[in-house]
């Protein structure tokens, strides 16, 4: 469990398995920004897919750890693995697919805003709950995802975007039947091309 690397005939693959909900700590940012970062690096990679084990693609930081932690040294330490991760996402020597199934809420955010490529199942939702608890949320990567009316619109109100929302807006590369996106991303992965599993 936690930040795993793979790679196999030039493919990548990282993997955030932290259940419940993949929230990464503090430690867990820092971690998944070193797999990206070492996966893009490795001379034998010319892909890195990024995805995730349980029910959600990832819902952001533990916010479990920042309560549990005295002062504003988790609140800072998240914002910097954040940062890091994004960085490492955005600043990949090979192109980054996010495989996003079920919720991507928060850091998720991030992370997916900051690939070249998303393929999403149409299980898949985006948002940023956070601005709902007086936090500033992903917004800049939001931009990345959805028209600036909708991002506006979503920060003001916590709404959720649908994965088919964002594939009829072209930010989506390509939306899947829930189930079948790891099916998809090997496909396209391998031939360049989107695979015939549409809804």
């Amino acid at each position: 469990m936690g930040i795993s690397r793979s790679a196999n005939n030039g493919v990548a693959e990282v993997v955030m398995d932290n259940p419940p909900v993949n929230a990464l700590t503090v430690a867990g940012w820092f971690e998944l920004a070193d797999a990206i970062t070492t996966a893009g690096r490795d001379p034998s990679v010319r892909v890195v897919v990024l995805r995730a084990e349980g029910r959600g693609f990832n819902a952001g930081v533990d916010i479990k750890e920042m309560q549990a932690t005295e002062g504003f040294t988790a609140l800072l330490g998240a914002n910097r693995g954040c940062f890091a991760a994004f960085a490492a996402v955005y600043e990949c020597e090979v192109p980054v697919i996010a495989a996003v199934h079920g919720y991507c809420l928060g850091g998720g955010i991030g992370l997916v805003g900051n690939a070249d490529i998303i393929i999403a199942s149409d299980d898949a939702t985006f948002g940023l709950p956070e601005v709902d608890r007086g936090a500033l949320g992903a917004a800049t990567h939001l931009a990345r995802l959805v028209p600036q009316h909708k991002m506006r619109a979503m920060v003001y109100t916590a709404a959720t975007a649908t994965a088919a929302e964002l594939y009829e807006q072209g930010f989506t590369f390509e939306l899947n039947l829930a189930g079948v996106a790891d099916e998809a991303r090997d496909a396209f992965v391998e031939t360049g091309k989107p695979a015939d599993f549409k809804p």
